[in-house]
């Protein structure tokens, strides 16, 4: 009797990394360049002016407040259905799921790990940076203000900066930080700044956000991205602690087709077919049955065709004195006198 294991989805996967190579020869991981190192201390320093010209209430502030005033969801009431919908790209649950879709492809067609770890390092980044920003600034939104002119700091809002459009570049920009081409990644990062830029002007036009929230969220999103190389090689440990794990797993499961009762040592078989003399004697094998044995009556045994049909009362042919036994000579018989 043989057990084998069935395989699940998740076994299926493993055996698809399981495949060599494991990665492409020509992965272009993205390294911290002096070009990327510019840009990210460029946009660094564009977020600390966005925070310290709304401390201090400054023109940005006041152009806040006029923007709310004029109430753009009033002034072009006939797209407002479809600002509902495009929003949508921007919710942290709804982006991450057909994002996740998209690299859980890409790493079954790559043989890789390393999109689906990058993307959740990304959205662990973003949940932390942002998400302390948001509590330790603690800024009221437009429908929530207290007071007119005022920067609403410290009051226990939640909306600077913005996490929809945060959330826009890190979930679609992701995208781009893998593309495995340059080419690709161009074009990839020109659509996630549109589409990110769109997403926070789509909270002002529904009055959810200050103007000044789009911008610190675009650059919070962005700074995630740009720093993503730096934890390169904490998606590569995590990708090879992940495989550990599984092969680790792996070996305590039972063999797939592993018998189940052992088989003694081989038996050496004459020309004959009979066991030859000089041959080690054959352990016994454990014993494994699966009905009971037939029960034999004690005694020779003959052969089917040397034995005569009978039933419990005898035999069916009824008796006759000039019948012979079968096998035997009849007897001759006497000649009657003429």
């Amino acid at each position: 009797m043989r057990t084998e294991r069935k395989l699940t989805r998740l076994d299926r996967v493993f055996a698809r990394l399981d495949r060599e190579p494991e990665r492409p020869a020509l992965l272009d991981v993205p390294e911290m360049s002096r070009h990327r190192i510019a840009l990210f201390a460029g946009t660094l320093a564009f977020y600390l002016a966005i925070v310290w010209a709304v401390l201090i209430s400054s023109w940005l502030v006041r152009l806040d407040w006029q923007v709310m005033f004029f109430r753009p969801y009033q002034q072009w009431p006939e797209i407002h259905a479809f600002v509902d919908y495009y929003v949508v790209l921007g919710q942290r649950g709804p982006t991450a799921v057909m994002v996740a879709a998209w690299l859980g492809w890409r790493s079954w067609r790559q043989h890789t790990l390393r999109p689906l770890i990058a993307l959740g390092v990304s959205l662990l980044l973003l949940n932390v940076t942002v998400g302390a920003a948001k509590y330790g600034m603690g800024r009221l939104g437009p429908h929530y203000a207290t007071t007119i002119g005022s920067n609403e700091m410290w009051l226990g809002g939640d909306i600077f900066p913005s996490g929809h459009t945060a959330n826009a570049v890190v979930t679609w920009g992701i995208l781009a930080y893998l593309a495995s081409t340059p080419r690709a990644r161009r074009w990839l990062s020109a659509l996630m700044a549109v589409t990110s830029l769109g997403v926070g002007m789509s909270t002002v036009y529904l009055g959810t956000h200050w103007l000044s929230d789009v911008l610190l969220g675009w650059a919070a999103g962005l700074l995630i991205l740009l720093a993503l190389p730096w934890f390169e090689p904490l998606i590569t440990r995590a990708e090879s602690w992940i495989l550990g794990l599984r092969d680790r797993w792996y070996a305590r499961l039972p063999r797939a087709g592993a018998a189940t009762r052992p088989v003694g040592p081989p038996v050496a078989v004459g020309p004959s077919g009979s066991a030859r003399e000089d041959a080690p004697p054959r352990e016994p094998a454990a014993p494994h049955r699966t009905r009971s044995p037939a029960y034999l009556a004690p005694g020779p045994h003959t052969a089917r065709s040397d034995r005569t049909p009978v039933t419990p009362a005898g035999s069916r042919r009824p008796p006759h004195a000039d019948r012979h036994p079968r096998n035997t000579a009849p007897a001759a018989r006497p000649l009657s006198g003429g």
